[in-house]
Formats: structure tokens, sequence, C-alpha cells
């Protein structure tokens, strides 16, 4: 055999390369080729077939194809695959299209036919040849086969991985049950599954659908009215056809089992436990729960490859049979595309019902009017009831609920991007304890109307857009939403406070995590404190998540804070020093002023008892960072002496925090002369983003005596704030550690590190920290000799406060216009002072690109961990 396909090889080759041909795969024991014309592939495939010495199937279809690296991919491709397959060997086949651009005196017409995987008939047809065989057995084909298996009118889409998968299954198991929310594409891949193991039941593959069938006793006789089975006298319907199906081999597929479950399940069991022969493939919204069972969740079609997914195919395919017009014309039409797809979760019919609308609206018109789908997705599709909308598809799961599965449901749908068990238990209300919200969600877990996500040992739910809102407006009919929308409030609020003691200690990681996966509940839980008039609901909430995210350069919750502080000051709320302390925060978004006079009026309410207790020693030290930010460089250093003096954590503030000054400042003997005490006081009380403060002042200290052990310590100090996402010390180590590099180190290492700093700064919006990084970037390019770009940068930062603390600016600015000359420097810097600070970075970073492609590479290359600030 290895000589046969050796000579088979040879003799296709030189059959294709003689016609102009390109052989472009192999597979397995065949070959795939493109031609230019349907003729030079008829006459390739003849050749072939003479000075074959194995006879072998061939087939030939013309149409586009995408050309990626040195294959073809299309449905052109799957079409002649197909075509070849129903063949036999010594036998040519071509699609219509292929005969209609060939000689007809060459060709027998074998009629239309069904083939796996293609939707519709297939006209095929046979090539005729002197020295070739005329007469072959019928087609390999769907309709000669047993079975009631209909053609799908439309053509599965991105669904080839699954379809492989399943019929694996269906090989190794006798009862295969596809799950999933309704509208997913059950049917549609249980009946593509069908088809591909068609070949392998004998005696056929037959449809029951049960969608229709009111009365769960009248599951047996629907099954065996579709098998043409009759009952006989004296035995149940199911024994009748246990009895009709014996020694056949057959599949049955059961479509919509959900509202019958308990009689579809009976007749599974029943029918396999006696006719071993059998296999059932069944679509639920949850399993039948028999023992053979394997159920198989039928994913969402996937969004994440955005214009390549199988979402964006399906829209796009189903939109050009609407609208043959149709097309994608530019980005913003692709970027409305994906965001459809995103924002109905990958529900294959909710983006069928989409790309109906294509036949009179865009895809922008029609993205601007999700927030009412049910009412846009309706209509223009044929078929059961429950598949003319999208509100049908969800209406028709929810209606199968009982009492309390409908009340947690739509209880459950206040929250935003998932929620864990307490907090179900919390919003759910007191006649729903832990285990009874517990065994209502995995019920609904297995109806697929709520979905689960594990990580490190913890479960946590949440619902497709799409089943939120059909369960929100349920909530809202039953007049009980702003209940629930109050304990979501409430409970969040006392979350975020559990979250915001744990932040100043060891676990602050826990808090951060919690915080960070629970952001749009927060939000949502604060905007509708707020808009009630929540004072107590909203403060909590704003005050400790602000502090909290502050931690990972978010700061969007700053902005709650201050929206709420003239009612709670009105109010004088419990946790009023915490809300001022926390409003203090704009200081990093450029606020500095504000930021003082906010940090004032925490410290003088901190000590009055008849507020609730508070962090020791935290007002003073925000205090003290928003006067270094606005420059004010003598009270910067008295507030953290004032904090060194105390004991516990605000010692701890204090050291830290004057390390850090003094260092930057330029006063590295007195930094040095703190720094072990520093760093060991930090480590003594456990909090992360303290110790990698503490690393980062000692490493500033020692900066200007010892540079390479400094950045040493930085690159230590940045995987341990790595590690525990403390990410706005992460950037201002890795800020420190591109300007050591910049004036000791390797030019090419600082720009990488700039680049990502800068980067990580802008986004954030950290508007304290990035005129510094910016600064320190000018006197890396005034170094590299490049004079115009540092002066331009250093006229980017001239109006930012902070940079004045940067101690060698004066003598850069003094080799800048020595270097350029007094008229060109100014120049320079007035088209620096000319930009916004965004534009500034951005300039920046393309600075820094431009100046790697001129500089060679560089040796010893620092260590990858400075690459994820860039991440």
């Amino acid at each position: 055999m290895r000589v046969a396909l050796a000579g088979h090889d040879a003799v296709l080759r030189s059959a294709v390369e003689s016609c102009g041909g390109w052989l472009f795969k192999h597979t397995g024991d065949g070959m795939c080729a493109a031609f230019a014309s349907a003729d030079d592939a008829v006459t390739a495939a003849v050749d072939a077939q003479r000075r074959l010495g194995l006879p072998v199937r061939m087939g030939i279809a013309t149409g586009s194809a995408e050309l990626r690296g040195d294959d073809y991919f299309g449905p052109a491709l799957n079409r002649a695959a197909r075509i070849m397959a129903a063949g036999h060997g010594g036998q040519i086949l071509l699609a219509a299209a292929t005969a209609a651009l060939t000689s007809k005196d060459r060709l027998v017409d074998l009629g239309e036919c069904r083939l796996r995987d293609l939707s519709g008939q297939e006209h095929v047809f046979q090539v005729l040849a002197e020295g070739l065989r005329v007469e072959f057995a019928a087609l390999r084909t769907l309709d000669a086969t047993q079975g009631n298996l209909t053609v799908p009118s439309t053509s599965l889409v991105g669904r080839d991985a699954e379809v492989t998968e399943l019929v694996d299954l269906m090989r190794v198991h006798r009862m295969v049950t596809l799950t999933g929310v309704g509208g997913v594409g059950k049917t549609r891949l249980a009946v593509q599954v069908a088809a591909a193991l068609t070949p392998e039941f004998p005696d056929g593959v037959w449809l029951v659908e049960l969608a229709p069938v009111g009365d769960p006793a009248a599951v047996p006789d629907v099954v065996a009215t579709t098998l043409g089975v009759t009952a006989q006298t004296g035995i149940s319907v199911t024994s009748s056809v246990a009895q009709a199906l014996s020694g056949r081999r057959l599949l049955v597929v059961l479509d919509n089992c959900e509202h019958v479950l308990d009689a579809a399940a009976e007749w599974v069991e029943a029918v396999l436990a006696r006719v071993p022969t059998v296999k059932v493939l069944a679509t639920s919204r949850e399993g039948l729960r028999v023992g053979s069972e394997r159920v198989w969740s039928v994913p969402s079609l996937e969004i994440g490859d955005g214009a390549g997914s199988p979402a964006v195919a399906l829209f796009l395919e189903r939109a050009r049979a609407a609208n043959s017009a149709f097309g994608v014309s530019d980005e913003a039409e692709m970027g409305a595309v994906l965001e459809i797809c995103a924002r109905l979760d990958g529900i294959a019919l909710a983006i069928e019902l989409a790309a109906a609308r294509m036949v009179a609206m865009s895809p922008q018109e029609v993205r601007d009017r999700l927030g009412d789908r049910f009412r846009l997705l309706s209509g223009g599709r044929r078929g059961l009831e429950r598949h003319q909308t999208l509100r049908h598809a969800v209406s028709w799961s929810v209606d199968l609920l009982t009492e309390d599965e409908r009340v947690v449901l739509q209880r459950c749908a206040v929250f935003a991007d998932g929620f864990d068990l307490a907090a179900a238990v919390d919003v759910c209300g007191g006649e729903f304890d832990e285990y009874s919200v517990l065994d209502v969600l995995d019920s609904l877990v297995r109806k697929s109307l709520v979905t689960v996500r594990r990580a490190e040992g913890r479960v946590r739910y949440g619902m497709l857009e799409t089943v939120r809102q059909f369960a929100e407006d349920l909530l809202a009919a039953t007049g009980s939403a702003d209940a629930a929308r109050d304990r979501h409030a409430a409970h969040f609020a006392a979350r975020a406070q559990v979250a915001y003691d744990k932040s100043w200690g060891p676990d602050q990681g826990v808090a951060l995590d919690w915080s960070e996966s629970e952001f749009a509940n927060l939000r949502i839980g604060f905007r509708w404190a707020a808009d009630r008039g929540d004072l107590d609901s909203a403060t909590a909430i704003a005050a400790h998540t602000a502090v909290i995210m502050s931690m990972m350069q978010r700061f969007e919750p700053v902005a709650w804070v201050e929206e709420m502080l003239d009612a709670a000051t009105r109010a004088d709320v419990a946790q009023l020093p915490r809300l001022y302390t926390a409003a203090s925060l704009c200081s990093n978004v450029g606020r500095a002023a504000v930021a003082i006079s906010y940090a004032e009026t925490a410290v003088a309410l901190e000590a009055d008892p008849k507020y609730d207790p508070f962090v020791s020693g935290l007002s003073t030290r925000f205090l003290a960072v928003a006067n270094g930010h606005a420059g004010r460089v003598d009270r910067w250093l008295d507030l953290h002496d004032g904090l060194i003096v105390q004991t516990g954590r605000a010692r701890v503030y204090g050291l830290t925090g004057r390390l850090y000054a003094l260092s930057v400042l330029g006063r590295s003997g007195d930094a040095r002369a703190i720094a072990e005490d520093a760093v060991s006081a930090a480590r003594a009380h456990g909090n992360p983003s303290l110790i990698a403060y503490a690393l980062l002042g000692y490493a500033r200290a020692y900066a200007d005596t010892n540079p390479a052990y400094s950045l040493n310590v930085l690159h230590d100090a940045f995987e341990y704030a790595n590690e525990h996402r403390v990410a706005l010390v992460r950037a201002l180590i890795a800020r420190e550690a591109a300007h050591l590099e910049a004036t000791h180190g390797q030019p090419e290492h600082a720009l990488t590190l700039f680049d990502a700093t800068i980067d990580e700064l802008h986004r954030a919006g950290n508007v304290a920290h990035l005129p510094p990084a910016l600064v320190n970037l000018a006197a890396l390019f005034d170094r590299i000799d490049r004079p115009h770009v540092a002066a331009t940068l250093y006229g980017s930062t001239m109006r930012h406060v902070a940079v004045d603390l940067i101690v060698d600016i004066p003598a850069l600015v003094d080799r800048l216009r020595g270097r350029l000359g007094p008229a060109a420097f100014d120049e320079c810097a007035a088209a620096g002072a000319s930009m916004s600070l965004p534009d500034a970075a951005q300039y920046a970073r393309r600075q820094i690109d431009t100046m790697r492609h001129e500089l060679p590479p560089a040796s010893d290359y620092r260590p990858e961990p400075w690459h994820r600030a860039e991440a």
C-alpha cells in the first residue's frame, strides 16, 4: 500500500500540474487542488483516473475561497469534499456550478440529492470520458437512508468543532442530551450531528418533534407515530415501540424535551434498557437525568475573535440572505456588528433576528435599539411560535419554572456581571434561606437560565444578558423591583466595608479581587442608592470602593464620592470622614488643591467620636500625598513626621511616606537612615501595597550611591507589586526603574520601561504621576542626542507642579537650552506646552517607537517581569 500510495501521489501531481493546477493540501490518503477553470480541473481528473492503478473518488466544485498561507478555506472546499464522498472508486462527480462551466456532452445528470453537512438539495453530475467506467452504484447520499431527517434551510455556521465532538460522543455513548438557553441553536446542531451520523444507522435517523406536545402522556404516542410503529394490543405503546425496534440500528432525535421532561426520560430509559442497538440524541433546556445520559451544554457562538468570529460570520451570512445588497463598508459598521453579537450573548436566534433587520436598518441602528431587544427582535421568521421572536424563545423556558424558581430568577436579574451565593441570598429576601436559594440556583443552572463560573474553589453565578433583561421585565411587572434593588445596594454597601477593612492588612489581595469582580454591581448599587436618596448605602459603597480601587489605578469611584459630598455633609452621615478621605484621591487625577481641602476636612472630622471609627492616620497620609502632588514639599514631609511619632499603622504610613519623599527630593542620606526601619515596619504590618511602597523608597534611597543594587531592588519590588496586583505602586516602581535605566543603564531597556509605564499611567488617567514620567523620559532623549524631543517633552510637563519635585530638572533645562540655543529651546518647549497630557503621552510613545528602530539592540536584556506592566 505504501508503494501504491506513492504512485497515486505522483500521478495526481503530474495530472494537476500539467493542467495548470496547484496541489495545496494532503488529506490523509487524498489530495486537494485548485484550478483557474472548470475545464482544466475536469481534464486533470480524467487524465489521473486513466493513469491511476487505484480506483479513487473525485469531486469538483466551483466557488470563492479564502487563501490563508498555503491553504484555502471556504464553502467550495466543503462542497467538493461532500460531493466526492458521495461517489465510488473511479467516479468523477461535479457540482452544478462546475457543470455549468464545462461541456455538457461530457456529463451525465445524476439529479438532485442531499449530502451530509450541506443545506438544501445538491444537483450532481458525473463526468463521461473514454477509458472510464460509466456504471456505478447509487450515490451515497442522505436520500438513500431511512428516516425523516429534513434538509436544513440554512447552513450551520461556526459549529464545526462542536459537530465533530458530538459525533465522537455519540459513537461512545448511547444517550447524549444537548442543553442550553432558548435560541442558542440546540435543534440545528442536533440535526447537523444526526445528519453526519446517518451512514452509521442503516435503519435510519428519526427526528421526533416534542415542542407541540402539550400532554406528557402523549409522548410515547408521538414517538410511535414518527417511527411508524403501531401499538400492539395488551401492551403499552412504549413496549410496542421497543419490540418493533428490536435488532434495528437507528438514532432517535428527541427535540425540545424540557416541558415533558419526565415523560421523555421514562421513554428513553425503557427503550434503551430493552433495545441495545438504539441511540438517542435529545435537546432540552435541562438534562433528562437518566442513567446512561451524557449532558453536553451548547455554548453561545464565540465572539472573541472579533470580525473573524463565528457569531459575526452568522450575522453576515444571514444579513446577506435577507438583503443581497448588504455589506460592511467600514470599521464603524463592523464595530456595530461586533457589539450586536456581543450584547446578544452569541445566541444564534437573536443574531439571526437582528440580521433579518438589515432589510431596512443599518447595524448601527439595530445596535442603538438593543435596549428594547424583545420588541426589536420579533417576527420575520417562520416556524413554531416559540421561535418566532426572541421573547418567545426565553419565555418558553421561564413558563416552565416553579414559583420559587421564577421569583429567584427575577430578583437575581438586578445583578450586573454575575453574583455569588451570599449576594443572591440577601437580594432574594427573608422568605429564602441559604439552602433554599442554593437549591433553586442549582435547578436554574440545570435549566440553562443561570450560568456558572468556577475559579479558585468558588462559584460565581450569572445570566446571559438576554435572559437577565427578560427576568428584569418580569420583576418590574410584579412591583417588587425597588425592594430587590434596595436589598442589592444594602448588600454591597456592607460587603464594601468588609473589603475595605481587609484592604489595609495582609488580606489586601482578597479585597482587590472582590472589588474587581463586583465592580459592575458596586456601580449600579451606588447609582440606585444615590438616586433613591439612600445616603448611608451610597456613602458606604462610594467611600470604600474609591479607596480600594485606587490601589488598582481605577479612579471612577472618586467621582461617585464627590457626587455625594454635599448631601452626605448636610445629613452628617456616620461615615462622613471616610467620604472626605476618599474624595482626596482626586489628587491622582490632577486636582491636588481640591484634594488638600478634602483631606483637611477629613482630618478635622476623624477624631470626632460621633462618626464611625476610622483607619488611624489614613486621612493624614492622604493629606500628605495631596500636598506632595501640589508641590508643597515642606508640608509633605511635616505630615509624615507627625505620623512617625504615632503607633501602629499610622507610624508605618509615616515611615514609608517619608522614605519615599526624602529619596525623591534628593536627600538620599536621610532616606537611607530610615530605610531599613521603614521596610521592616511595612513587612511586620503585612500589607502588600505598603511593603511594595517601602521597597520603592528603599531602592530610591540607594539610587545615587549604588544604582545597580537599586535597580535589582526595584526589579524585586516590581515582581512583588505585580504578584499582589497593587497597580498604582507597580507603575511608580516601573517609572523609577525607567529613570534609573535612563541615567545609568542601557537606553533600550529604559525605552521599554518608559513605554509601558506611560501607557499604563495614561490609560488609568493618573495625571499626578504621568508628568514626572514624561520629564524623566526627556532626560533620556537628551542622553541619546535627541534634544528637540527632550525639550518638547519637558514643555508638555511645565504646567504640572509635581514635576518640580524632580531635583535634576534645572540641570536638564540648562543643558537643553545650551545645546539647542534659547530660541529653538523655547520653540520646542512651547510646542510641548500646547499639548494636552493625553496628547503628550501619545507623542512620547511615538518617539519611543521611532527611537527603538534607530538604537542598536541592547545586550543582556532586562528580565521579563518588566513586561508585565505593558500587559
